[in-house]
């Protein structure tokens, strides 16, 4: 199956908006492009499935075995004319000296040709060591080609490809002109989302002109179909359903943090999945349970406190005992009232706790979690450690109430840089966002909870 991971030498060398035009483009010739993002992330990967039409799927050495990650992305790519993984920071960036979870590890392990994405500005002569410099550093990756981004006009990009075609081998395979057309907003956490952009596939299409007319994208199709054939993607695992029940999700500006592995994971556990509004809703449908992810609530706080029918339907249902799970945003949201920039809102106010936004990032990153026997899910293994993330700039500023906690952190910060997963009735609220994986089979766990509550 062609593949190729799209990298950089740097974070914020744009690479995610050429891959958004990318992946739309080549949809554009009536190609089904399958996009992958490497490492934990909920935004990019918004962007890249709307402009693939497609989903976005996640490939993480931290919360995926290597085993698991090569069985996954086989599955998910089949059917598809071809993948675009791309990478996270620069290619060969990564928490380890030795880059086992870099983007080369995983470019080595898909045996996936590399594009390079160069932010040219202020750059001429110097662009041939970098190449070389990436060539040499790893000789088990292949770096097929690079794109030009960021480039200053037809002079710049001129000396650009002389230097390159002098000094390397490396094939120049796009020029993409500086311009304010390929702008995303950005915000604390990275790029707008796009279920927020109101404006989303305008920006996806105009993105799309702009590199498809300045990519020679028959050359890019060409070093995807140099990868070595991929071994046939293994069946996926038998399930048997856990209980058929139908489960809340709260899915709109607000609230849009949710990998399609894991919603596709409930399925396979036997529930129906019924998305709602917290900003247009005027109640929560009748559901056997309640998932809320992360988002930005911050960014909706006046439009989520106004809608105060919304806030008591969740309210009576998580006071009546209904099972419900928050991650992050969810979590927020479930608490009194979010303080960000001098204003304050109320929330659902389950949770005895008010949110303060920051200009820095409370827990960033990789987490490590152990399981306490206050968790409420049933088949619960108190000890046992799971594998997360967290990335948020709030903290819970005054938890007036002693609840029982979930997790105890070992790495990471939680909610407190101890303890993380609020339990309240039969509510679990953490900061950590959860990976449906082979370490960590969440879903079944939510779902079996959900029955047991019901019955």
């Amino acid at each position: 199956m062609p593949h190729l991971m799209i990298s950089a030498a740097h974070k914020s060398s744009g690479k995610t908006t050429v891959s958004i035009g990318l992946c739309a483009a080549l949809q554009r010739r009536g190609l089904a492009v399958q996009p992958f993002k490497k490492g934990p992330d909920y935004i990019d990967p918004l962007w890249l499935g709307q402009a693939a039409g497609r989903p976005c799927y996640n490939l993480d050495y931290h919360t995926m075995a290597p085993e698991e990650i090569e069985a996954f992305f086989a599955r998910r790519s089949a059917g598809a004319d071809l993948a675009i993984i791309e990478g996270n920071k620069g290619l060969y960036d990564g928490l380890d000296l030795d880059g086992s979870n870099s983007n080369a590890a995983l470019a080595v392990q898909l045996q996936a040709p590399v594009v390079l994405v160069l932010d040219t500005r202020g750059m001429t002569r110097g662009v041939a060591p970098l190449i070389l410099g990436y060539q040499a550093f790893e000789p088990r990756i292949r770096i097929a080609g690079v794109i030009l981004n960021s480039v200053g006009g037809s002079r710049h990009e001129g000396k650009l490809r002389r230097v390159i075609e002098h000094y390397t081998d490396v094939r120049v395979v796009g020029a993409v002109p500086r311009s304010s057309r390929m702008a995303i907003d950005e915000r604390h956490l990275g790029l707008m989302p796009s279920n927020e952009a109101e404006a989303a596939q305008a920006r996806i299409d105009t993105i799309a002109d702009h590199v498809g007319a300045n990519v020679d994208l028959d050359a890019l199709l060409e070093i995807a179909h140099s990868a070595p054939p991929f071994p046939a993607a293994p069946p996926e695992p038998e399930e048997r359903p856990v209980a058929r029940v139908r489960i809340a999700v709260a899915r709109d500006a607000a609230f849009g943090f949710y990998y399609p592995d894991d919603l596709e994971a409930f399925a396979r556990a036997g529930a129906e999945l019924v998305y709602f509004d917290t900003l247009r809703d005027s109640a929560m449908p009748e559901a056997d349970g309640l998932f809320i992810g992360g988002g930005f609530p911050e960014t909706a706080m006046a439009a989520l406190e106004a809608n105060q029918a919304m806030r008591r339907s969740i309210r009576a249902f998580i006071e009546n005992g209904g099972p419900a799970y928050a991650e992050c945003g969810g979590l927020m949201y479930l608490c009194e009232e979010i303080a960000w920039q001098g204003r304050r809102a109320g929330m659902v106010g389950v949770l005895p706790a008010r949110v303060q936004m920051h200009q820095k990032p409370q827990g960033r990153g990789y987490v490590r979690l152990c399981e306490t026997a206050q968790h409420p899910w049933p088949d619960g293994q108190p000890g046992r450690v799971v594998k997360a993330h967290e990335f948020h700039y709030s903290g819970l500023e005054s938890l007036h109430r002693e609840l029982p906690w979930a997790w105890q952190v070992e790495r990471g910060y939680g909610v407190d840089g101890r303890h993380d997963g609020l339990v309240y009735r039969n509510l679990l609220a953490n900061y950590s966002h959860m990976r449906n994986v082979g370490g960590n089979h969440w879903v079944r766990r939510f779902v079996a909870r959900v029955a047991e509550v019901r019955g």
